[in-house]
């Protein structure tokens, strides 16, 4: 991967806050003091709590070290949809300042409510998470996440204005009009899904601008996982730092953990607010730091909406701190309910991924199309050759990538090769797997 050198992004001294660099041992003293404070909150006012709690035989009142958090039981997205819509909250209605959603599958949605501390805490460790992308006060921050029941951009929103940085609240969509402002108002801080962000950069090449002269100098890039191959691909074409920031509306919103841009080796997770776990997902059990698994998060700190291990979905492994005494998340794999199982083997997103982005005469943009044929199930990658790839090269590529899939992955793929700009775009989360069986 290319260096990228636009600007200095190591924290000058005594701005990062005191509990970024305190000892494991300060930190743990905190941790327990607000997780037996958030325990005892559920259990009192959250009925689903206590009921559950008396279930698994483990009361607040148990809880002498961290790790007997592990007795407590898993809170599930069934267990919010079951509570929908204020089942969940621990405060009174009136005391809620604000509710998001998330769109649910089974027609409920995922409802979380905010008092007024939880959304400054929320701005204060989203402000967090822009500095340690290397975003700093008097920035202007283009928020190109959605706006609404989505937590994404008016949790961007918060954060950057928390810092100090003139926000620009484009929200998704009309990428024409992004490139524009772009252009004209000369932002220095992107937050938007890498997916749309990889959009962004075509259509300024459409306009014929060169991405790299752009004034962009950080993009904080969440809502999806997305690899290191592609987080090169965007700091060659835009000339800038791209960084990791990782939130869940059930948890927070986004701002749980971020990578900090002076090491991007993982994402830090701010752990003053949630406590994290790694468990085996069939099982359950709690896996050893460095092992990989499901990440379960704890709230420490919410008021109206605690979350007592909550099983996210998504797969990835607990790494010690490095720039901060927090500990690192490695970048999400995927989630266990977005993984295809294809002939018997397990197959993600990001895997096509990195794989699609070794081969030059393709461009990134690709969804996995699952289908059966006399019952055999059939995993097509739709992609498209690069505006500057030649059709034979592109269609060389496409072989190659067929071929590599199969040494790599050990599953048959079709490559379906598109011309450029057929590969459906989205403003927000693209959809990558299309299931068709």
């Amino acid at each position: 991967m290319q260096d990228v050198d636009v600007r200095d992004v190591t924290p000058a001294p005594g701005t990062l806050e005191p509990i970024e660099t305190a000892s494991r041992d300060e930190l743990a003293a905190l941790q327990l003091a607000r997780l037996r404070h958030t325990l005892r909150h559920a259990h009192e006012h959250v009925p689903h709590y206590k009921a559950a709690f008396a279930k698994s035989g483990i009361h607040p009142s148990d809880v002498t070290d961290i790790s007997d958090l592990s007795k407590f039981p898993f809170t599930t997205k069934e267990d919010l949809r079951a509570n929908y819509p204020f089942g969940m909250f621990a405060v009174p209605r009136e005391r809620i300042a604000r509710i998001h959603a998330s769109s649910g599958t089974t027609g409920r949605a995922t409802v979380v409510g905010y008092t007024k501390a939880d959304i400054d805490t929320w701005a204060d460790l989203m402000a967090r998470s822009i500095r340690a992308s290397g975003g700093r006060p008097g920035d202007i921050v283009h928020v190109a996440y959605g706006y609404g029941l989505f937590t994404g951009g008016l949790g961007a929103h918060y954060g950057a204005e928390r810092l100090g940085c003139t926000v620009v609240p484009v929200s998704g969509g009309m990428t024409e009009r992004q490139v524009t402002l772009i252009r004209d108002f000369r932002p220095d801080v992107i937050m938007v899904t890498p997916s749309y962000l990889l959009a962004i950069v075509d259509e300024m090449v459409r306009q014929g601008l060169d991405p790299r002269e752009s004034s962009l100098q950080v993009g904080i890039l969440g809502a999806e996982p997305w690899t290191e191959d592609l987080r090169g691909e965007l700091e060659r074409r835009l000339d800038m730092h791209a960084v990791d920031v990782y939130g869940l509306s059930e948890v927070m919103g986004p701002g749980v953990a971020n990578e900090c841009a002076e090491t991007k080796d993982g994402l830090t997770i701010w752990e003053d607010h949630f406590y994290p776990e790694i468990i085996d997902p069939r099982t359950g059990e709690v896996r050893p730091e460095g092992e990989y698994g499901e990440l379960v998060l704890t709230s420490l700190t919410k008021e109206a909406m605690p979350v007592i291990r909550y099983r996210t979905r998504d797969l990835t492994r607990l790494l010690p701190g490095t720039a901060r005494t927090m500990r690192r998340m490695e970048r999400i794999t995927g989630r266990s309910d977005d993984m295809m199982i294809v002939r018997g083997v397990n197959v993600f997103p990001t895997q096509i991924e990195e794989l699609l982005l070794r081969q030059a005469a393709l461009a990134p943009h690709f969804q996995c199309v699952l289908s059966r044929a006399e019952r055999l199930d059939v995993l097509t990658i739709r992609t498209e050759r690069r505006p500057d790839a030649t059709p034979e090269d592109a269609a060389a590529a496409a072989t190659a990538l067929e071929q590599t899939v199969k040494g790599s992955i050990g599953v048959t793929v079709r490559v379906q090769l598109l011309a450029p700009g057929e590969v459906e775009r989205s403003a927000g989360k693209m959809r990558r797997v299309v299931d068709q069986r």
